[in-house]
């Protein structure tokens, strides 16, 4: 018998729908003419029911690819659920079989040694592949016009980490794609592999190095010269999955190190920078000038994750738990092992993205989901505004759907291949909670305070999730699959 719990609110409820929309219908506003290419999202859902309780939710459901293709003024819908190994075996046997989040002690006996990874974190577009990515699993290869499934890629053999980031970053300049895995030799190893493909996707370069400690490292910051390797004390330990505990666990004790190495350099060089006990998920940007490498990130003093509990018992503290954006500056030439951090806006934020042209280099716009803003208050939770920051004015504009409604991961999308950084729309998924279903918006990017330049009304609910990218049909036509 399927029956999932109820969640605190209708809307949250699994969906377990794929579906095909010719045509989305545009309640306000006017679709660009010009957009032509395909906004690719994944999200998380589940086929049937965890028998795991008080199971991690959309962190550990199966993933869902989205596609919206833009096209002449209209646009087109499609979902599919990603058949990875583990949502094949399932749906064979009809039930779950995988147990707690990364604990394959957990799982049943008949999928030991399976891939436990759902793809359920990051779509993106490199080489002529359109890549499903979660960080526990190599990634999937879907069919980017379909989003058939393809199957697990290892690079043609080349990838000998048993993990890979679903943050990879592109150089706009080389056209290169940096990557990396951690646990690369199995949950909760210290070894991290960094590798680089060419920008038809072969790996061109890998080495690999230990990490001070086995932590979560979702993210990395990548720049013309470097890369940097963020170790946060979301600490993971064998131990604690074979006794059934939380894989993650918040040490406050410990330190963070922030490693860094040259670009296609040697992992037995890395240079550790350390700081005193902070967290942070998710990278908006990074650059060097030789000197000073600096990047921007979401910051906060203590874990923005309720669900991994704290080492030393205490409960989660949402305010120390709420992250802002924050500039960490490491400089390579005085000598020293730490590195400075400055706070640039006071707004509590996640999500954070940027014109993606720009990545590897000195940016001056980025943008954000937004759970806080100091001076209002609105009911209910969840991620409620979007902003948007102009870094040589220091103008932020927000972004507010409505009452009864919250926001995804705002997505980048050029107004033309060369507008000026930061010049074109966001995109922002927005859960119309109380109306149950979800809308498609569409904002000027330099303008979000004001009217959407187009709304697109979804007919159901779209479930959580987590990252997108925008493919532009230029790209897309380059496709090798």
């Amino acid at each position: 018998m399927i029956r999932f719990a109820e969640p605190a609110h209708p809307f949250d409820r699994p969906v377990r729908v794929e579906a095909d929309i010719d045509g989305l219908e545009c309640v306000q506003g006017a679709i660009p003419a010009h957009l032509d290419g395909t906004y690719y999202k994944v999200v998380s859902d589940r086929q049937f029911p965890s028998f795991v309780e008080n199971d991690l939710g959309y962190f550990n459901d199966d993933g869902m690819a989205l596609a919206f293709r833009f096209h002449d003024g209209k646009v087109t819908y499609k979902s599919r659920f990603i058949r990875t190994p583990r949502f094949q075996a399932e749906r064979a046997a009809g039930r779950s079989l995988f147990g707690k989040y990364r604990n394959q002690f957990d799982d049943d006996a008949m999928v030991e040694g399976m891939l436990r990874g759902n793809a359920n974190t990051n779509l993106f577009f490199h080489g002529g592949k359109l890549y499903a990515a979660k960080e526990d699993s190599p990634p999937i290869i879907l069919d980017p016009d379909t989003l058939d499934t393809l199957g697990v890629y290892d690079f043609e053999g080349s990838l000998t980490s048993k993990s890979s980031t679903a943050h990879p970053k592109v150089d706009p300049l080389t056209g290169e794609m940096v990557f990396f895995g951690y646990a690369a030799k199995g949950d909760t190893t210290r070894d991290i592999a960094y590798y680089e493909a060419d920008s038809t996707g072969q790996i061109i370069h890998e080495t690999w190095f230990k990490a001070p400690y086995s932590a979560m490292v979702h993210d990395f910051a990548v720049t013309q010269n470097y890369v940097i390797f963020p170790i946060i004390p979301l600490r993971s330990e064998r131990e604690w999955i074979e006794e059934g505990k939380s894989a993650f666990q918040w040490d406050a004790s410990e330190d963070v190190y922030l490693g860094v190495i040259p670009r296609k350099g040697d992992g037995a060089g890395i240079r550790w920078f350390r700081g005193r006990s902070r967290f942070s998920s998710h990278i908006l940007g990074a650059f060097d000038d030789g000197r000073y490498i600096y990047i921007d990130s979401p910051v906060s003093e203590s874990k923005y994750f309720p669900w991994f509990p704290n080492m030393d018992g205490s409960p989660h503290d949402p305010v120390k738990g709420q992250t802002t954006l924050t500039r960490w500056t490491i400089d390579l030439h005085d000598g020293a092992d730490g590195f400075t951090e400055s706070q640039i806006s006071k707004l509590g934020v996640e999500f954070p993205r940027m014109d993606d042209r720009f990545e590897t280099m000195k940016h001056t716009w980025g943008a954000m989901a937004v759970s806080a803003v100091p001076g209002i208050e609105v009911q209910g939770h969840g991620f409620r505004w979007i902003s948007t920051i102009d870094y040589a004015t220091g103008e932020q504009k927000l972004y507010y759907p409505g009452d009864g409604s919250t926001v995804g991961e705002p997505v980048f999308v050029p107004g033309s291949a060369n507008a000026p950084e930061g010049h074109g729309y966001v995109f922002v998924l927005v859960s119309r909670r109380d109306a149950m279903h979800s809308d498609l918006v569409v904002l000027d990017a330099q303008n979000i305070d004001k009217e959407p330049v187009c709304t697109l009304r979804m007919p159901l609910r779209v479930p959580k999730g987590l990252h997108g990218n925008w493919v532009s049909a230029e790209e897309l036509a380059q496709r090798t699959d």
